[in-house]
């Protein structure tokens, strides 16, 4: 296949690059000393550690930069896709149902109870809802993106990898700082945080806030009819949101030995659900037509509102007992929430009155627990351990509504909507050891064992006007498993400006169950718990404190993986493929070439498959006819048109993905600088969907942003112009497939910020 062809090509290409800088390292000498890099501390193993010394690929993400991301009011979590090698984030619901996705791995299922093989992890509390997931990251100090299962610390659900969100803590020492900014649709984005001493060296607090708005700006032109009284046409109908976030941390230390940190949190959000573009990709095309960013059509869904609230809170204890360090950490989340849209994608008006849809999914309520205890060594000896136990359980009420329950008049069906119990309960005991066997040679072991349930009962059926019912599906289903996750690594210093190191590690996702579709009166479909085995390898180094270079390769293997196909009426179903494989490359590159002048780039390679002779999938059709063009031998079924996949890539895997970071600095005489800063993110062939078609794939996606400012000495405070999306660029982000509907990026956006910090 073409795609193969390229993934082969970029991967020597990518070798290439790696071998010439590792071969070429020292030409980063050049640089002064006082502009070069700091360690990065990341606790990848549940402790403080350099990132050079830590055998697993990891990635950081510094605040300054996640803040720069954000400056338009973009959505925090969805503006990290690309700005990592191997991290892609989408997102088809809006911004409260954020996707991931490393190394080609995650999870296309808009379902609110889909599980996903990335773990977003928030100071130190796992999020495993799909809305929790969403909640966003502000008053940062650090994000962590560590590639590969990470099965043994961080538990199930994490074959792909994890995201790490570490927040600034209270200090003993007064301190704040704040960023905010204004640009085009009345954007605007606060992120603040202040805290201090209460009780010197005893009690400290820090307050943290997020404020993000911007005006509804896309207009919708349909002028006809609308069947479930949706104002028609409207000018600034959709695209605006309101995300207001708090939260507040109490430390404290009684003794030396012994911290016990407090937080709470709280989410209020309101905005649009994604506006989708019927017809936008035409057939045999990928490239989007006749379409704006401030403008479409669609004739249901009360212009998709969207609105949920969460909140929370964590207690955090440290007890150091000389030898051994024992820590709890106790997490409790809750959310409730809903999000309506216009599902067909457009106004079926201006498709002969075909294809009207509508939907809306419910969160009535949801409790989240989750407890983890661990003792580990202290100590620099050559000897470190951990062991530990982690309960989680979480239980939802979750609704979902289709279009005749929306509709006025007769046509109304007030009893076309279900309700499901869904309970996730997990145990999981673990531990890992690392031990220098000989000197510069240290290995580590890690493993745990884990059990997962899940349980879902419908609670009530989806039935006709007059209260009929004509459900015939499964009304409880349990699924159950216990699994081994575990990995095993070597690290060699080669000297102490470059190490090597090996890992092979394995990890599963627990069973899956999919209860939305008894909305259309079908059953319950479920998946098995999907297996991986994944082997490592890199090379770390840096020189001086001018360049920091990381290379690694991996291979893995997904045994069972669960994928998520659409039945003939384009519903969402759960299936397990026998198989999935991928190999590829990152490499990421930190370096300060002269005085003034930083970059930071990064490169990943993929190529990934689906290994099943025997799996087909339902592709796109409508009215009994496919509707776009497929490129996989295809066959139908009586109403199903059946295409193998037997060898395409995992959806949402980008064969590449170049990102680059730059700024310069110019010094003036009163020690401020102006700096110019800029970002730009490449994307190559990503297929949106499990088959091939000539429609649903992008290649070529960029962006790029710009930030020019001045900063005052000791960066006490900085003033900026910006803008995100520089070149206006228009990229396909996902589709609905019978519709040929495109999902878009975010447009254009200019603006101002201004900044500051006192200590």
């Amino acid at each position: 296949m073409l795609h193969l062809a390229r993934t082969k090509r970029c991967l020597l290409i990518g070798a290439a690059i790696g071998a010439l800088f590792t071969t070429n390292i020292a030409m980063a000498q050049q640089a002064d000393g006082n502009d070069g890099l700091n360690e990065i501390v990341v606790t990848a193993e549940r402790r403080p550690e350099n990132q050079q010394d830590v055998p697993v690929s990891v990635a950081v993400i510094p605040a300054s930069q996640a803040r720069d991301y954000t400056a338009s009011g973009d959505d925090t979590l969805l503006a990290l896709s690309g700005k990592v090698p191997g991290l892609y984030v989408e997102s088809s619901t809006g911004r409260i149902f954020p996707r991931f996705y490393i190394r080609g791995l995650g999870n296309v299922d808009f379902y609110l109870g889909a599980s996903q093989p990335v773990s977003i992890i928030q100071d130190d509390i796992v999020l495993e809802h799909v809305v929790l997931k969403s909640n966003p990251v502000f008053d940062v100090n650090q994000i962590e993106v560590l590639r590969g299962p990470q099965g043994s610390l961080f538990g199930r659900n994490t074959t792909a990898g994890i995201i790490k969100f570490d927040t600034i803590r209270p200090s003993q020492t007064y301190e704040g700082r704040a960023t905010a900014s204004y640009g085009s649709y009345n954007s605007v984005n606060i992120d603040a945080g202040v805290g201090g001493p209460i009780i010197q060296d005893k009690l400290a607090f820090r307050i943290s806030a997020l404020y993000q708005h911007r005006d509804d700006y896309i207009d919708n032109s349909y002028a006809g009819p609308s069947a479930d009284g949706t104002t028609v046409p409207k000018k600034n109908a959709a695209g605006g949101f309101n995300e207001r976030d708090v939260r507040l941390q109490l430390l404290a230390t009684p003794t030396e030995t012994l911290s016990i940190l407090a937080s709470g949190h709280a989410r209020w959000y309101d905005g649009t659900a994604t506006v989708f573009r019927r017809g936008a990709l035409n057939l045999g095309s990928n490239k989007i037509t006749g379409v704006q960013f401030t403008s479409a059509r669609w004739d249901e869904g009360a212009d998709n509102p969207q609105r949920y609230d969460t909140a929370g809170g964590s207690l955090h204890v440290n007890w150091d007992l000389g030898g051994v360090t024992l820590t709890s950490i106790t997490g409790y989340e809750t959310l409730s929430g809903r999000s309506r849209g216009d599902t067909d994608g457009g106004a079926a008006a201006d498709f002969g009155n075909a294809g009207f849809g509508e939907s809306m999914g419910r969160v009535k309520g949801l409790d989240q627990w989750t407890e983890e205890f661990r003792v580990a060594s202290n100590g620099a000896g050559p000897l470190k351990w951990q062991v530990g136990a982690m309960y989680f359980d979480s239980r939802d009420i979750t609704d979902f509504y289709q279009r005749g329950y929306f509709l006025t008049g007769t046509a109304r069906n007030p009893n076309n909507w279900v309700r499901l119990h869904n309970m996730n309960t997990s145990w999981a005991l673990f531990g890992q050891v690392s031990y220098e066997i000989a000197p510069k040679l240290t290995i580590t072991a890690g493993g745990r064992v884990t059990e997962d349930t899940k349980t879902t009962d419908l609670l009530k059926t989806a039935d006709t006007a007059a209260g009929v019912v004509t459900y015939t599906g499964r009304r409880h289903v349990r699924l159950s498993d216990t699994q081994p996750s575990w990995d095993l690594s070597a690290r060699y210093e080669i000297n102490p400006d470059v190490s090597v190191y090996a890992r092979v590690a394995k990890g599963f996702r627990g069973p899956t169950i999919q209860g939305r579709s008894a909305v259309f009166n079908a059953d319950f479909t479920t998946a098995n718990s999907e297996k991986i085995l994944s082997w490592e390898a890199g090379v770390k180094s840096q020189i001086g404190r001018t360049l920091r270079f990381n290379l690694s390769g991996f291979y893995y293997t997904v045994d069972d993986i669960q994928l998520n196909g659409n039945d003939a009426n384009g519903n969402g179903v759960l299936l397990n493929a026998n198989k999935a494989k991928a190999y590829g490359m990152e490499a990421d590159l930190d370096w300060r070439p002269v005085r003034n002048l930083s970059i930071q780039a990064g490169l990943s390679l993929l190529h990934s498959e689906i290994d099943d002779k025997n799996l087909e999938a339902q592709v796109c059709a409508f009215g009994g006819a496919v509707t776009c063009t497929v490129l996989d031998p295809l066959r139908k079924q009586g109403s199903l048109f059946l295409a193998k996949i037997d060898g395409n890539p995992l959806p949402n895997a980008p064969e590449y993905n170049l990102s680059l970071n730059a700024r310069y600095d110019i010094p003036l005489a009163n020690s401020g600088r102006v700096f110019v800063a800029t970002d730009w993110n490449l994307q190559g062939y990503t297929n949106f969907v499990l088959y091939e078609t000539k429609e649903f794939t992008a290649n070529g996606n960029f962006e790029g942003g710009l930030k020019i400012g001045y900063a005052a000495p000791n960066d006490a405070w900085e003033l900026a112009g910006f803008v995100r999306n520089i070149t206006n660029e228009m990229n396909l982000k996902g589709v609905i497939e019978n519709y040929r509907a495109a999902v878009l990026n975010e447009p254009r956006v200019f603006g101002v910020s201004l900044s500051g910090k006192f200590k």
